[in-house]
């Protein structure tokens, strides 16, 4: 037969019959061979994804977690932070009306010290002035009277001399 005289409409149970029965046994074959392979590694390709995504997932939650717990920590610090900051300013006033305190109790026992030895040297002037004064005195009345004066004269001379002077002080 040549080419141009084969009917395209025309049937032949033959060749049908046997490419049905290839054809079966084609997917006869796929099925039993290649189908299962094929599916298992759909399936495990699946089962890959969804263990990843699961993992994923419990990563996200942990991270969740985490964050959560460090945010609550760096908040307990903040607290911690403030309550030393303020603890520190508490002590610093104390200290700082400690010193001030006793600052002010050194000056007052300065000048009271200085008001003591400014007391004590005006005493010492008066006292050595009266002394002076009473020598001068002897030594002139010596003069006036052109003897020298006993001890008992002295003393007699510089209790009056001292009388007079307190009396005119005051």
């Amino acid at each position: 037969m040549l080419l141009a005289e084969a009917n395209p409409l025309s049937f032949s149970l033959l060749p049908f019959i046997t490419s049905i029965v290839v054809a079966l046994i084609f997917i006869a074959v796929l099925k039993v061979k290649v189908w299962p392979i094929i599916t298992k590694g759909l399936d495990e390709r699946n089962e890959k994804i969804l263990s990843e995504i699961r993992a994923a997932e419990d990563a996200r939650k942990e991270a969740k977690a985490a964050q959560a717990s460090f945010e609550a920590r760096l908040v307990e610090a903040q607290e911690e932070a403030t309550k030393t900051i303020a603890a520190a300013r508490a002590d610093a006033q104390r200290i700082a009306g400690e010193l001030r305190a006793k600052a002010e109790s050194e000056l007052a026992d300065l000048k009271k010290r200085a008001h003591d030895d400014m007391d004590s040297a005006r005493r010492q002037a008066v006292a050595d002035l009266e002394a002076h004064a009473a020598h001068l005195a002897i030594s002139v009345a010596g003069r006036i009277l052109g003897r020298e004066i006993r001890p008992s004269d002295q003393s007699s001379l510089i209790a009056d001399s001292l009388k007079e002077l307190a009396a005119t002080r005051n």
